[in-house]
């Protein structure tokens, strides 16, 4: 993001009162907020209580790539997040979706912003990728997981994250934890050379569990910066970090703008934003970003302007019964509105930080409690 001391001004003339429509964009421009959607947000829905996806009475409704790329433009979002089985055939890179893909992008004015390993759908990933007990299935994921590397670059991204949504336990005694651990790691290390050689940030994103039901293999996202550390020393620099998915934070009911900070300070690159709504303690939800706590997520906000966070926020939603464009464009909407508090909260920064080196709640609430619900 970029904020200074003249776009801050703008807060109160040209973006007074509540955002919706093309004044949003102009939000974003002016303070250089990178937004995007997941591929996925635009497409039907599936679940194991609607196994043929929620839209399938429609017969009008489609869930080609095409046509996801042309809701997520619909719903006027500009950045886009791609798994990197759209552009697998046989067992490898689709030349001609790749063209197709990047073409669509160019006629629309929209930018390739992330590409996701897709190392869970596939039947034979059901025990594990990197961490598979199978040596040949563990090739075959790391194979997969460069390749996304390569197709990241065609396709225009600028980094590559990997949520190893297969990789874990369901059951105590199931794995050896330290070896499983070294396996991946290893794993990373690989990836990351890879996508350092390519000039492409790389990130791992942490979930407590689903589809995994014991623990996923990086539960939280403090292991995975552990992990990101301990890669980079391998590799050199500092190419790996983390992925930050909020209502992932949601389900282990950690603070998320808390650890921002702690990446911050531990100096693990923050890679990619993906925002939502869950309640705490619970499943991954992937509701309307912003339908939830609204103190929670200005706070998380702040910290990322605060820490001078500048990558893209990526709606990662399941809006299963919400058309998905309408869907989109709420998250977007309710996002913004939220991000613009944030920076009227940044622009009282040195007040609040006094009123935080009192220690007296009822005087720092009394600082934001406007702004969080006025503003």
């Amino acid at each position: 993001m970029k904020v200074s001391k003249s776009s801050l001004k703008e807060l109160d003339t040209r973006f007074s009162g509540y955002l919706e429509g093309k004044v949003i964009d102009e939000f974003f421009e002016e303070f250089d907020i990178k937004f995007a959607a997941g591929h996925w947000a635009a497409g039907d829905f599936v679940d194991r209580f609607a196994t043929q996806g929620y839209n399938i009475d429609d017969p009008s409704f489609k869930s080609d790539i095409l046509s996801q790329i042309d809701r997520v433009h619909k719903a006027g979002v500009k950045g886009i997040e791609f798994h990197d089985v759209l552009f697998i055939k046989d067992g490898k890179m689709d030349e001609d979706m790749i063209g197709i893909v990047v073409s669509r992008l160019e006629e629309y004015g929209m930018v390739a912003t992330n590409m996701n390993m897709n190392l869970w759908t596939h039947p034979k990933w059901k025990m594990g990728a990197l961490t598979n007990p199978s040596p040949k299935v563990r090739e075959d994921a790391l194979n997969q997981a460069l390749m996304a590397v390569d197709i990241a670059k065609k396709v225009g991204c600028g980094t590559v994250a990997l949520w190893p949504g297969s990789d874990g336990w369901d059951y105590n005694f199931e794995v050896n934890y330290g070896k499983q651990l070294d396996l991946f790691i290893e794993g990373c290390i690989e990836i990351n050379k890879a996508a350092k050689e390519k000039g492409l940030g790389f990130g791992v994103e942490a979930k407590l569990h689903e589809p995994r039901e014991g623990n996923m293999i990086i539960p939280t996202t403090h292991l995975s910066a552990l992990v990101a550390i301990e890669v980079n020393k391998a590799c050199g620099g500092n190419n790996m970090g983390v992925a930050i998915d909020y209502g992932h934070e949601q389900m282990y009911a950690v603070e998320p703008a808390a650890t921002i900070y702690a990446l911050k300070r531990f100096g693990v690159p923050l890679r990619n934003f993906h925002i939502n709504t869950a309640k705490l303690h619970s499943n991954d939800e992937d509701r309307v970003a912003g339908t939830g706590d609204i103190w929670r997520m200005i706070d998380f906000c702040y910290a990322a302007v605060d820490t001078g966070y500048e990558g893209w926020f990526g709606e990662d939603q399941f809006t299963y019964r919400m058309d998905p464009i309408q869907a989109m464009r709420l998250s977007k909407e309710i996002f913004a509105n939220l991000m613009k508090k944030a920076l009227k909260l940044y622009v009282i920064k040195d007040k609040l930080e006094e009123a935080r080196d009192t220690g007296d709640q009822a005087l720092i609430l009394d600082t934001v409690k406007k702004i969080v619900l006025m503003g």
